[in-house]
């Protein structure tokens, strides 16, 4: 089963270009050693919440855009041997010259870990559209979540859905401004769900979002208790700007 190397970036709206030229450089070398694809997906359609979202995640000003993305990997083992010479490359390689190729973004305030895939079903696309979620779930009620998520997958592709990936936080560091456990106030008990479906466009998304409303199997049986607290759940609908890989 693939590994999941997740971000979430805080991007000056300003910067959308130099982010996409940087993004093509820097990641064409992650794919040089190992990882299988790549997307860099830019916020279109991300409310605000009341307790959480994507902007609190990475403190995100009014002059700035949330970036959503990932790396896929074979595996963890690629993932770690991959980046490990990613930072060898810092060295050597002028692509990584911050001179030469200076971030076009605040690299204090962006979130990343590693995940391993729960839930993996649909096959790779172009991705036209993007939803991206983190999720804090129970440690406790992993199994509870794995399933629940896995049920609703038959559901999402009759409504259009390309492909889904529910992702463990496997190797997720605490960072000193934001990480992905303040993302979702996760506590103690609680561990990181790095998550995304793709669309094969944002109206067939919108679509499939107002026939939920009305969908009765969409409807928990009675006593089920969900596995997290949806009022700290983070989403929101995003654009891939950056695709690499298949």
């Amino acid at each position: 089963m693939s590994y999941i190397e997740g971000f979430v970036i805080a991007v000056p709206t300003a910067n959308k270009d130099a982010f996409i030229e940087h993004a093509r450089m820097i990641d064409a070398i992650f794919m040089e050693h190992g990882a299988t694809r790549i997307l860099e997906c830019w916020a279109e359609d991300v409310p605000h919440g009341q307790q959480t979202d994507f902007y609190r995640a990475v403190q995100a000003t009014d002059s700035e855009s949330v970036v959503f993305s990932w790396i896929e990997w074979p595996d963890k083992a690629t993932r770690e041997s991959g980046s490990a010479a990613v930072m060898a490359a810092m060295e050597t390689d002028p692509r990584m010259d911050p001179a030469a190729n200076p971030m076009p973004f605040d690299g204090k305030r962006m979130i990343y870990g590693g995940f391993e895939p729960i839930v993996e079903e649909g096959p790779r696309s172009a991705a036209p559209y993007v939803q991206g979620f983190i999720v804090p779930v129970p440690h406790a009620r992993r199994e509870d979540y794995r399933k629940m998520a896995q049920d609703a997958w038959p559901m999402f592709e009759g409504y259009g859905a390309i492909r889904v990936i529910e992702a463990w936080g496997d190797d997720v560091p605490a960072g000193k401004i934001t990480d992905f456990a303040r993302s979702v106030e996760a506590g103690e008990e609680e561990n990181v769900v790095f998550s995304y479906i793709e669309w094969p466009s944002r109206e067939v998304c919108d679509a499939a979002a107002e026939k939920m409303q009305s969908d009765e199997s969409m409807m928990p049986p009675e006593g089920f208790v969900m596995p997290f607290d949806g009022k700290r759940m983070v989403y929101g609908g995003f654009t891939p700007i950056v695709t690499l890989g298949e």
